[in-house]
């Protein structure tokens, strides 16, 4: 039998701060992101707002901060993160650096998700002289937004993944959990029902996520 000092409300406390920093960061992230990740589409070449030098900017800057793993980002903006929120240890600490490592993920995933748009269904709109705004909020979000949900579904599934490494550091949530009871304490008991409780979140976001992508689909 596994024996463990720890209580259930702090198992609840735990997924309520990871729940927090995910839907913070996500929200945040999505807003920071999603505007990117459509500058980066419409500026590229044969966009419809084509900008070789915006591009040129903002292509290398998303690769860069993408290709730096979470924890050294984490790291890395600590001054930053207490210039922010005034600390470094917490939940709203650790919202700080997920914005930052979500943000370009998100930018690449809706890139991706608008790229996947039928041209023929911009050259119609060109064809009807729809003007730069009409063809991005009238024709490429609509016919990407399945896409654009299950690339948002993705980042929610990373997020989380950040969120625990985000605990060892004193970020808090379930990450924080694992680490001080079950690796310090060597208490077996949390460390699987941390897995368990994370599998849990995952299957719930993915299964929402791939819901609401299908029925948008069959509009």
């Amino acid at each position: 039998m596994f024996q463990t000092d720890i209580t259930a409300d702090l198992f609840i406390q735990a997924s309520i701060e990871t729940l927090y920093m995910v839907g913070w960061s996500l929200l945040i992230g999505t807003l920071i992101g999603g505007p990117l990740g459509i500058l980066l589409v419409v500026t590229r070449k044969g966009g419809v707002l084509e900008n070789k030098l915006l591009y040129n900017i903002l292509n290398p800057i998303i690769n860069i901060i993408r290709s730096l793993p979470f924890i050294i980002l984490l790291i890395a903006i600590i001054p930053f993160t207490r210039f922010v929120v005034q600390t470094t240890i917490g939940t709203e600490a650790a919202i700080v650096p997920l914005i930052i490592y979500i943000a370009p993920y998100i930018a690449r995933l809706v890139e991706n998700s608008i790229l996947e748009v039928n041209p023929g269904i911009l050259e119609a709109a060109e064809a009807m002289g729809a003007t730069p705004f009409q063809v991005i909020w009238y024709f490429l979000l609509p016919e990407a937004f399945g896409s654009l949900i299950l690339s948002i579904t993705t980042a929610a599934i990373g997020l989380l993944g950040a969120t625990a490494m985000a605990g060892t550091v004193g970020g808090g949530g379930i990450g924080s959990l694992a680490l001080t009871y079950g690796y310090q304490r060597f208490d077996t008991f949390v460390m699987v029902i941390t897995v368990i409780v994370l599998i849990i979140i995952v299957q719930v976001i993915q299964s929402l996520g791939t819901y609401l992508a299908r029925r948008v689909r069959r509009r």
